[in-house]
Formats: C-alpha cells, structure tokens, sequence
C-alpha cells in the first residue's frame, strides 16, 4: 500500500513527465489529476504517453530531462565530488537504492558482486519489478528506466551503473560501480514482446518495436 511519500514521489515524477506526454484519453486514470491524485496505474500511464509518438532516443533524452530537472543547479558536479566512482561510492548508493526507489520498483535488497574482479555489496537485487509487471512493456523497461538511468548515473554523476532486467521473472540487477555496455552490445537490444502481457505488443515481431532506433 502506497503511503504519503510514495504518493508524493509518484506525483513529483508524473507532473514533470505529462508536460512531455500526449493527451490522456477520456476515462484514462491519469486525466484531470491534481496533486496527490496520482497513483501507480496513472503513473504508468503517464509514461506510456510520452513513449507515443517518439523514437527510443527521443524517449531515453526526455527522461534525462524530467531527472535533471528535478535536481538543483550544479547538483551533478557535487554528486562527482561526494561520491566518486570509489568501491564505497558504489556501495553507499546501492544502499540507499533500497529505500528511495521502493516506490518505483517494488521490493529490492543489497547483494554482493563481482565489479572488475573485486567483490562488493555494491549491487540491488529487485525482486520483481514494479514498473515493468505494471506496464507490461519492454520499451518502457528498458527507454524510460534501464537506459536512461544507467546514462545518468554513468554520465551525469560519473559512477558506473548497470542494470540488469530479466523479462522471465520480472526481477532486475543493478550493479553500481560497473560500466553498462553499448546498446547495441546489451542482451536487451534484442529482446521481443512480452506478448502475452503487453496491450501494445507487436507478437509477429523479434524485437520488440520500441527498441528500434
């Protein structure tokens, strides 16, 4: 059950994402939602919106926008100083993953690694992940979560990330402190619909087709 911080970031997230969005069909439950109104389903539906009509860079760009946004002026530069891309850097984010991001993936847990041959507790195991068991989608798992947030990290804040997802049983890795792989060298560049549980999903297709270019 989603208490008043949840609801709080659920709300934060889906009012910066519907200035990108497309208008919400009558009867959709994220139309007309004023603060706190929000829950996970319009959530969701906010960002099923704003993949309409964008191709995957256009999908991955917008949500580094919402993210930056979200953060005050020079909070990337500060970030790199805090926390550099140390063993403990890695370890402490992964620890406050468990907590923060409960919101927006479900349940998770800190486990141990293997990062460039040493072992540490720098990774997050998510049990079953909330956003992608909600939308159904590849697309949106891997354009508007995996990708976006592995750049963010990687790029904006300088410490490594990469995550993981398994589209059988709907858990995820994170691994902090590891560089994520290219595109077009990821196991999920080349992932098809979930068929049986996405609204939007193209079954005749081997890859899912919002993860072409």
């Amino acid at each position: 059950m989603d208490g008043f911080f949840e609801k709080a970031f659920m709300t934060l997230f889906a009012r910066k994402m519907e200035k990108f969005a497309a208008p919400a069909k009558k009867g959709s439950s994220s139309i007309e939602k004023g603060w706190f109104d929000y829950d996970y389903e319009s959530f969701v539906d906010v960002s099923k919106r704003v993949m309409q009509g964008r191709n995957r860079m256009q999908q991955q760009e917008v949500v580094r926008e919402i993210l930056l946004s979200m953060l005050p002026p020079g909070a990337p530069e500060q970030f790199k100083k805090l926390f550099p891309p140390t063993k403990w850097a890695a370890e402490f984010n992964a620890a406050l993953t468990v907590p923060f991001f409960q919101w927006l993936v479900g349940p998770s847990e800190v486990v141990e690694v293997e990062v460039n041959g040493e072992k540490q507790k720098s990774g997050v195991h998510i049990k079953k992940c909330r956003y992608l068991e909600n939308s159904g989608c590849v697309g949106m798992c891997v354009n508007m979560c995996k990708i976006p947030t592995q750049d963010f990290f990687t790029n904006e804040f300088g410490l490594p990330l990469t995550m993981i997802p398994n589209f059988e049983d709907m858990s995820c890795e994170m691994v902090y402190g590891q560089v994520p792989p290219p595109f077009e060298e990821d196991p999920v560049a080349k992932q098809p619909c979930l068929a049986d549980i996405c609204t939007i999903a193209n079954p005749n297709s081997s890859l899912c087709p919002k993860l072409e270019a």
